[in-house]
This record gives structure tokens, C-alpha cells and sequence, in this order.
């Protein structure tokens, strides 16, 4: 049977889905949802991907996935008409043979990755029989690097069409405390800004993405295809000790090392400037203006050269110099007449660089060499070991050398090796628009030096990554893990030494950590250190030759075949159905593009999954509960009625089994006789200026309006149950229809009066309407309003959460969850007590604790217990219902 290509692409974490459809009713791409957990700067990113096929016919799906450069991919699986399938981390050279025995067959072979800028590619691809569903499931790790002061996630979203069900859910959690949340790239702003709620508490932070099908198609840079842009994610955490935050668990420690409040150390950097004739045109301006921006930056108490070189090496001045007016303004004359000529002598200007730093020691300052260049040498020294040898023994680790590589002709493995070498890292920089400030950004991260000569000393430790740092730098962070001797914590003592100047520093732990309990902290701090240390080993058999270079590369492999890492040492194994071929993905090197090729083999290899960090579903609202529900016996079959769909809905269930119907809710049994106790529902409401919301009781079971936005023709109403702790039930209103939803019941009143109940994975639409069902939340989008309802079970019991995820443009909401932060002040604190004032009112607050519902893990939250009234400057009577 002929098969047709239907190609889609997940940008990862961030990722995204590109979808290139032949005809878009042959398929129906239902759900993605991209699903990060950050804990202590490891993120684990899961991507879920539904399609069904609605064809007669089978179709050949084409999977790619691109991941960010520092990330190891841990876990592929497809389901496939129920049942999953898994990729196998094997070393390559398993991998390799499957790939020679397929070529051997006459079978087309290979995927290899392509690289960008900080995302590298992974495909594969499987056929779906008619009407059936194929889901897809990536899950990849990486540790957050900070930069200038920040973390980021970053998003690349390009689905080429709208998706009905697209969600990017994000919880961040930090025992240090966050400092702060910004949200940036082009589908924050405009149109997309207001499909984007976050929430900051503290410790945690959730962020979610659920754009419309409608904004999809209205953001700056969006259009029929679907979005095409950026979301990143930017924070940092507090730092309330020199001594970073230190984790403990299981055996396994983490020691993220970022002190603050210390005098930056004068730097004596010098800059080796390519200028062969391979550097002509733009390069060369971009270096320039970068130059020029650069030489701006310096202090009056930083010293500086400069050196050109192509087959001969000129100077701006033989000896360093202080940076100030008069020599930075002649240093810039001479970056504006730097003219591409000539071969490439790396050799002999790296050589001249390293001398001019030797012959200027500075007491208490950092020398730092920066080398740019965009070729091979070709010129004096072309041996590239040579040259590697003869730089590490002229510097014998003074200081740091930094290799940037300008365009993709550069042999960037060498720069990297000469860098590892000496203390320094290479970085590429990419022939684009904005090359000057590629070059001018990565300046800035060395451009405060505050600590030399780093030492981690971890006393009661072993297996620990690398402790050594020639160089720290303001807004960036060392990350130490290891093991601890025999899970003795009582005897685990770390303690940091390094240079400030001329004064030697010792950093020791003032307030000890607590030790983390809980499999999944045990699980995230060991693979922490996993990935740390196959990060490190591989940098190690990158500088080193000999036994040495064999053992750590054997290492590396052990250790990624243990925790199922995709690295350059590693494959994986697509398992697919019998009959069809098990694809093999790479870890490419920088450098490497792609090839349309693929590798096959005759039988699926299955084997077992890889582990897999579990992800984040949330949700946020105004209003949230707080209360141990009461027994209560549901006593409703919502699966036994059956009758052909309504014409006056459109059903979308791609291959679902046959639309279930169900007569108009019954009248509710009395409840059980309650306990003499009065049951309070506990709500809160966040804040905009203070770390604690407020919290306030509610009593008895009422009907509350929760929103009402009339331009829109839309009313929520919800019944409050105490005994459960939430809400029994939710209706909705629209013009048209009435939607009626009760745990998992969703009850859609038809004209005819029959009522549509909705399976898992199910849409529906009518009109400008759309719900959708999921097993924990239900989706609910009217024109541009978004809501969803969190379902949450205690004791076995279910009650509804309703969140707004996006509010309608116009504003003109009423109802308990329109209500805006509170505004309020700190008159006087004696804890647990604290005298609390909004606008002329004031009153006594007392410490107290409630669940967050409006997020799915429900969080407890320190709050201050209020009056309804005073929460929320008004009368509660005036969210009272008659009925819903």
C-alpha cells in the first residue's frame, strides 16, 4: 500500500512540533503538551504527542525532536493502538553493526543529527494503520547553566498548524528560594502574552502556556501554519549564604556554589584576533563592532592587549596597559583598521598572547586570553597536537584560555581540546546577523573575575566531579556532586578555599542542609550527578591520549548505558512494530549535519525503558480550597447509555470508541446525615506585594458565581461542597448550550434535551465552544476565555478545582475567579500573629496553612488567616447563587 509522509517536529526546552500536512483532514494532531519539572536546576522535560489517522489507509509518520545542545535524551516510547513501544540506549558500536548489517542488505542507513545554535536533532519514524492513534513520548535531562545571573528554559514553538490541545506546563522547584520570574521571547508578548499565567511561592513556581487555536494564528509572527516563535523561561534563585545551597540524599550530594557581595578582581585579558583572509567581509565588521563594545566595558583598573595575526602577529602596543580614556580610544582606532590578509599562524599568536600575560603578573588580579579565529592553521605550526602541546606547556595553568570559533569552517574539536587544556572552554560563534553579539554576550560572562584558584574540598566524599576552577566569575555558578562515604552524613564536610584579591577565603557550610527523603529527590540528586559526571568524563577523553583517554571514554560509556543517556558514546534504538525497521538516533559533535538516511534492522530489538523523571501537569486560578473531605458515596453509572450523536454537534474523536449518551442529571439523593461538626472551606487569594496570600473559611455548602463575562455570553457557576473539601459540581453557560460537569461526568445539553457524556482523550465542539477531556483536568475554551477544571481525589473521593488559564481581552469579568491579587501591608508582626491593613481597613491576621488547588500537585502554602470580608473588600452574599 503507498504511503504518505506527514512530517512533524517537537523543538524542545524546550521543544516544539512542526507538522507538515498533505491534506489536513487526513490527520488529526490532537494533543501536545510539553511537560517540565525543574528541581534544583535540573529539568526534566517531557513531550507527549497524539496524532490519529483518519484515513482509509496507512500513513508513515515522520518523528523529529529537537532538544537543546546540553540536554541527554532518557526515554522514547510510542503507543501504538495500546501498546507501547521503547527505545533502547545501546553503545554505538552495537548500534554501528545494526547500521553495517542494513547496508550489507541493500537497506537505505543512518540518522545523524543536525546541530544549530543550541538545539540538536533526533528523528525517527513509524506507520499507523488506519483510523488508529500513534503517540509519541521524548523525555530528555539537563542541568541549567547560569549565565549573567540566570537560568532559562527556552521554548521553540513551530507546529505549522494550530493544535486543538496544546499545552506547555513548567513547575519549578527551589529549596533556596526563587528570586525571581520573567517570561520573555516573541509569544510572550501581544496577542500570545495572555495565554501565559505564572505563579511564584516562594520555593516553587508553576508557568503555563495554553494558547488558543485562534491566538495560535495571531501572534506577531504566527499565521494559518501556527505559531512560529520563542518562550523562555527566566529566573534565578536567593542567595543567602556565600557557601550556595548544598543537597544531600541517598548517598548522593550536590553543591551549587554562587556567592555574592564580593569585589570583582581586577583582570589582565588579552585578545588574539584572527585576520587571514578567510575573514573577510563580514566577519571581520562584526568582529569589529564587537571589539569596539567590548573595549567600552573594560575598567580603569583592568589591563588589556591586543594582537592580530594571519601568517605574521601585529600588535596594538608589546605590553599590556591600563584601560584607560586615552588608550581605549586608541585601541578602538586600531580594531576599526584590522584588515583580512594573509594565512593563519595560530601557533605562534597564541604563543605571543601567553608571553605578554607572563611578562605582566598582577598581585590580586585574573589574567584571562581570549583567541577568535574561523580556520585551520596554516601557517608556521600546522600539527595540531603540536600546537596543543606547545600553548599548555607556555601557559602550565596561570590562566584560563578561551577559543571562539567563528563560522562552521573552524575545526572546532581542536579548539575545544586546546581549551579544556588550559582551564578555558570554546564556544562557537555562528555567522549570522548577530554575530558582534555573540561575541560581545560571551565576553561578558568573564568579564568580572571574583574568585581564583577554586578549590571544593569534600571531606567524607568520593566519586566527586571536578573540584578544581581556576577562575569564578560573577553571575555564574560552579556545580559540584558526588558520593558520600557509606551515606555518612555525620561525617560529610565540605568547605570551598579560593582567592579574592590577595586575601585567601574559606567558605564553610554555616547552616547544614537537610537531608532530602523521598525516592524522587533520591532519583534527581543521584542522576545529577550521573549527568555531571558523564559530562566531565567526556571532556576528559576529549584532552586526554593513552590509557588514560581509554578510561575515561569506558567510564563515560558504563555510566551511560546505566542511567540511559544518549551521549556520543550511545544510541538509541527505536523499537518498532514487527515487520517494520528499528531506527538508531545519535548524540552528533559539533559540527555534524544531517543525512537524509536511516538506519534499519529486520526485527524490533525491544528491551527495557529507560528511567524516566515523572512530569508536571498544572494549573492556576484565584480561588483555591483547603479541607479533608467527608465520606460520600457516588452513586452514578455514567457508562451504560448509548444513542446516536446529535447533528447539531460536531464530534472530533479521532478512532475513539462510539459516542456514549446519558439521560439529564437525576435529582441528587440526600446526603448522608452529617456530623455535628460545621464543615469551612478554606479559600485564598494570591497577592501582588507580600510572600503570603490570604486565606479565609467559608462555611456550609453554598452555590457561588465564579465568573460571569457578559460580552461574551459566558456564566460559571460551581456548588461548593465542604464535606469534600472543593466543588461538586461546575456548570457552564453559554449562549447555546449548557455544559454540566461532575468528577470525570461531562453532561452536554443537547436542544433536544439529551445529555453527551465525554470519554478520556475526547473533543467536542459546538460553535465557538471546545471541551476537552483528559483524565486529571478538563479543558473548557469560549471565544478567547480558557478554563480548566482540576480534578482532585482524596480518599478516593473526586471534586472539581475551576482555574482561569486565560482571561477574555476586553477585561470585563465579575465573579470569585475574576478577583485581581490583594493588595495589602504589614502594619505590625508578632508571630504567629500580624496586623495586616487594605486601602483604610485593618485587622488581625493569624499564621495558618491551606492546599492550593488551583495547581494539580496541591501545594501546601503558609497564608494569613482572614475575614471573607476583609479578603475580599466586600460581602461574600455577593457571590451567592440561587442555583447553578
Amino acid at each position: 500500500m503507498a504511503r504518505a509522509v506527514v512530517q512533524f517536529v517537537l523543538f524542545g526546552l524546550l521543544s516544539a512540533l512542526v507538522t507538515t500536512l498533505a491534506d489536513k483532514d487526513d490527520w488529526d494532531i490532537y494533543s501536545f503538551h510539553i511537560n517540565s519539572t525543574v528541581s534544583s536546576r535540573y529539568a526534566t522535560t517531557v513531550i507527549t504527542s497524539r496524532v490519529a489517522n483518519r484515513m482509509d489507509m496507512s500513513k508513515e509518520v515522520e518523528f523529529q525532536v529537537r532538544i537543546p545542545k546540553n540536554a541527554f535524551i532518557s526515554k522514547f516510547r510510542m503507543f501504538i493502538d495500546g501498546q507501547p513501544y521503547d527505545g533502547v540506549v545501546k553503545a554505538k558500536e552495537v548500534a554501528k553493526q545494526q547500521y553495517t548489517d542494513a547496508v550489507s542488505r541493500g537497506q537505505s542507513a543512518g540518522i545523524v543529527s543536525s546541530v544549530g545554535r543550541t538545539l540538536e536533532e533526533f528523528k525517527t519514524s513509524v506507520n499507523v494503520a488506519a483510523h488508529k492513534k500513534v503517540t509519541f513520548e521524548l523525555t530528555y535531562e539537563e542541568l541549567l547553566k547560569r549565565k549573567l545571573g540566570k537560568y532559562e528554559l527556552q521554548i521553540h514553538a513551530r507546529p505549522m498548524q494550530p493544535v486543538k490541545d496544546f499545552k506547555v506546563d513548567v513547575h519549578i522547584n527551589e529549596d533556596a528560594g526563587i528570586n525571581f520570574l520573567e517570561v520573555t521571547g516573541g509569544l510572550s508578548t501581544n496577542a500570545m502574552a495572555n495565554a501565559i499565567t505564572k505563579t511564584l511561592a516562594d520555593k516553587q513556581a508553576w508557568l503555563y502556556f495554553y494558547p488558543t487555536e485562534d491566538q495560535q494564528k495571531s501572534c506577531d509572527t504566527c499565521g494559518e501554519q501556527g505559531m512560529n516563535g520563542d518562550l523562555v523561561i527566566v529566573y534565578d534563585v536567593n542567595r543567602d549564604t556565600s557557601f550556595g545551597d548544598i543537597k544531600k540524599s541517598s548517598g548522593y550530594f550536590v553543591h551549587h556554589f554562587a556567592p555574592s557581595n564580593l569585589a570583582r578582581i581586577p583582570k589582565n585579558v588579552i585578545f588574539v584576533i584572527d585576520q587571514s583572509g578567510s575573514m573577510h567581509g563580514r566577519k571581520i565588521q562584526q568582529t569589529q563592532i564587537a571589539l569596539i563594545h567590548i573595549l567600552n566595558d573594560l575598567a580603569e583598573d583592568d589591563f588589556f592587549g591586543l594582537i592580530t595575526f594571519d601568517d605574521s602577529i601585529f600588535h596594538w602596543k608589546r605590553e599590556l596597559v591600563q584601560a584607560n580614556e586615552q588608550n581605549v580610544a586608541s585601541a578602538k582606532t586600531f580594531a576599526q583598521n584590522i584588515q583580512s590578509r594573509g594565512a593563519t599562524d595560530i601557533n605562534r599568536a597564541v604563543l605571543e598572547g601567553t608571553s605578554m600575560l607572563n611578562r605582566h603578573p598582577r598581585e590580586g588580579s585574573a589574567s584571562i586570553l581570549i583567541l577568535l579565529t574561523d580556520g585551520d592553521p596554516t601557517s608556521g605550526v600546522t600539527n595540531l597536537e603540536a600546537i596543543q602541546s606547545n600553548v599548555r606547556e607556555a601557559i602550565n595553568g596561570k590562566f584560563p584560555l578561551y577559543c571562539l570559533g567563528f563560522g562552521f569552517d573552524v575545526n572546532f574539536e581542536f579548539l575545544e581540546k586546546m581549551s579544556l587544556q588550559n582551564n578555558g572552554v570554546a564556544r562557537r560563534i555562528y555567522e549570522d546577523s548577530d554575530a558582534d553579539l555573540q561575541l560581545k554576550g560571551f565576553y561578558e560572562e568573564v568579564a568580572t573575575p571574583l574568585l581564583t584558584d577554586v578549590t571544593m574540598i569534600y571531606e567524607g566524599g568520593v566519586n566527586v566531579t571536578q573540584t578544581n576552577f581556576s577562575q569564578y566569575y560573577n553571575g555564574s555558578e560552579i556545580v559540584v556532586a558526588g558520593q558520600i562515604t557509606d551515606n555518612n552524613i555525620e561525617t560529610f564536610t565540605p568547605q570551598v578555599i579560593a582567592i579574592s584579591r590577595n586575601t585567601r577565603m574559606v567558605f564553610t557550610e554555616t547552616n547544614p542542609s537537610v537531608e532530602l527523603t523521598g525516592t524522587a529527590s533520591d532519583s534527581n540528586i543521584q542522576r545529577v550527578w550521573a549527568y555531571l559526571t558523564v559530562k566531565q568524563l567526556l571532556e576528559k577523553e576529549l584532552r586526554l591520549s593513552g590509557p588514560e583517554k581509554e578510561n575515561a571514554k569506558q567510564e563515560a560509556l558504563e555510566l551511560s548505558l546505566k542511567y540511559s543517556f544518549v551521549t556520543p558514546l550511545t544510541s538509541m534504538v527505536v523499537t518498532k512494530p514487527p515487520g517494520e525497521s528499528a531506527d538508531v538516533l545519535h548524540k552528533p559533535k559539533e559540527g555534524e549535519t544531517t543525512q537524509d538516511t536511516r538506519t534499519y534492522s529486520q526485527v524490533p530489538m525491544p528491551g527495557p525503558a529507560g528511567p524516566r523523571s515523572a512530569g508536571f501537569v498544572g494549573g492556576f486560578g484565584s480561588p483555591m480550597v483547603f479541607h479533608t473531605p467527608a465520606a460520600y458515596d457516588d452513586n452514578y453509572d455514567y457508562n451504560h447509555f448509548a444513542a446516536p450523536l446529535s447533528p447539531n454537534l460536531h464530534h472530533m474523536r479521532p478512532a475513539s470508541p462510539p459516542v456514549r449518551f446519558a439521560p439529564p442529571l437525576p435529582a441528587r439523593p440526600p446526603p448522608p446525615v452529617p456530623n455535628p461538626v460545621v464543615h469551612v472551606t478554606q479559600f485564598l487569594r494570591k497577592t501582588e506585594n507580600q510572600a503570603l496570600p490570604l486565606c479565609y473559611n467559608v462555611n456550609g455548602n453554598i452555590n457561588l458565581q465564579l465568573l460571569y463575562h457578559p460580552n461574551g455570553g459566558l456564566l460559571v457557576n460551581g456548588e461548593l461542597d465542604a464535606s469534600l473539601g472543593g466543588f461538586r459540581r461546575i456548570a457552564i453557560h453559554t449562549t447555546t448550550a449548557k455544559f454540566e460537569l461532575e468528577g470525570l461526568r461531562i453532561v452536554v445539553q443537547d436542544p433536544q434535551g439529551r445529555a453527551i457524556y465525554l470519554q478520556e482523550d475526547e473533543v467536542i465542539t459546538r460553535d465557538s465552544v471546545t471541551v476537552i477531556r483528559r483524565p486529571k483536568e478538563i479543558d473548557f475554551v469560549s471565544g478567547d476565555t480558557r478554563i480548566v477544571l482540576l480534578i482532585h481525589e482524596k480518599s478516593g473521593l473526586r471534586f472539581l478545582w475551576p482555574v482561569v488559564r486565560q482571561q477574555p481581552t476586553d477585561g470585563n469579568l465579575t465573579g470569585m475567579l475574576a478577583l485581581g491579587s490583594a493588595v495589602y501591608e504589614v502594619m505590625q508582626e508578632n508571630p504567629p500573629f500580624a496586623n495586616l491593613k487594605i486601602q483604610n481597613i485593618e485587622m488581625q491576621a493569624a499564621r495558618s496553612i491551606a492546599a492550593d488547588y488551583s495547581i494539580p500537585s496541591a501545594p501546601m502554602l503558609n497564608c494569613w488567616l482572614v475575614t471573607s470580608e476583609f479578603a475580599l473588600q466586600r460581602s461574600m452574599d455577593g457571590f451567592i447563587v440561587a442555583q447553578i
